[in-house]
């Protein structure tokens, strides 16, 4: 695996691989990598000629500067999995390589971006997302790059960047990865102590308790949410919406998303799940 630090040098090795007509899937990180990162990377490895991983801690998607300085942060160990799991390049710019003198452009998607994570954190959060993500696009030009169902908003978000945008990457969602108790992968996890981590188990209980009351028949949302309240201690947001719109739903009659943000200790987690309600049975 070879490590590539700036624009011109990744251009140039993309240069050789398209002129093999190659295939290429990007990876896109912050590095701290997990189980979750580790899917991404498989998925692009069996479908695509070439991976590119990028690693780019992104200060612009940052609310708080506390939660920038103390984002995990392991780019040796980062470099050793990837190498393992086979990815071609692990593309790690510096913020100056991003972002250099003079940089005057942001990329944002409107309404999308305002509920929820944008609500909480800022305007400025899914801006900063959308202008990383579309620089990556841009400079990697990927047939096709690979996010995770966790971030499902911010999956909505680049989505609706790219078919705004015309650009011509396919974006491959895959599940969101979970501990065998349940509790999502994320960099954050490892700043949790041992008691915070078992008070993290309230977010996936909520979702979990909300999918089985779908399950069991329950279709007025505002009822299933009260499910999965019932498990939190003082969410951030916890909302039933649209998967597509992330409009708030009164009435679950197809898939929809449930998510919740909620501090545990010093980290911020958040978490989402698909209800998907089954059709009742038809009468003969």
């Amino acid at each position: 695996m070879r490590t590539i630090r700036t624009v011109p040098e990744m251009r140039a090795w993309l240069g050789n691989l398209r002129a093999e007509n190659r295939s290429v899937g990007l990876v896109p990180t912050m590095g701290a990598f997990h189980a979750g990162h580790h899917s991404l990377m498989r998925a692009a490895k069996d479908e695509q000629d070439a991976v590119v991983v990028s690693l780019f801690v992104n200060p612009t998607q940052f609310n708080d500067a506390r939660d920038l300085e103390n984002y995990p942060r392991s780019e040796a160990n980062d470099a050793v999995e990837a190498s393992e799991l086979g990815v071609d390049v692990l593309f790690a710019p510096p913020t100056s390589e991003i972002y250099p003198d003079g940089f005057a452009t942001t990329v944002s998607v409107g309404g999308l971006s305002e509920v929820l994570e944008g609500a909480e954190r800022g305007p400025g959060h899914f801006a900063g997302v959308c202008t990383v993500v579309c620089k990556l696009l841009n400079i990697v030009s990927p047939d096709a790059a690979y996010f995770g169902q966790k971030d499902a908003q911010q999956v909505a978000v680049v989505k609706r960047m790219v078919r705004d945008l015309d650009i011509p990457s396919k974006i491959e969602v895959l599940p969101t990865v979970r501990e065998p108790d349940g509790l999502a992968m994320s960099s954050r996890n490892v700043r949790l102590s041992p008691e915070e981590r078992q008070d993290a188990l309230q977010l996936s209980r909520a979702l979990f308790a909300a999918r089985d009351a779908v399950a069991g028949g329950e279709r007025d949302a505002e009822r299933v949410r009260a499910v999965a309240l019932a498990h939190l201690d003082d969410p951030e947001y916890l909302a039933i919406v649209d998967p597509l719109s992330f409009t708030p739903l009164t009435t679950i009659a197809a898939p929809a998303l449930i998510a919740v943000a909620a501090r545990v200790g010093p980290v911020r987690l958040i978490d989402n799940l698909v209800l998907e309600p089954v059709p009742a049975p038809v009468a003969t």
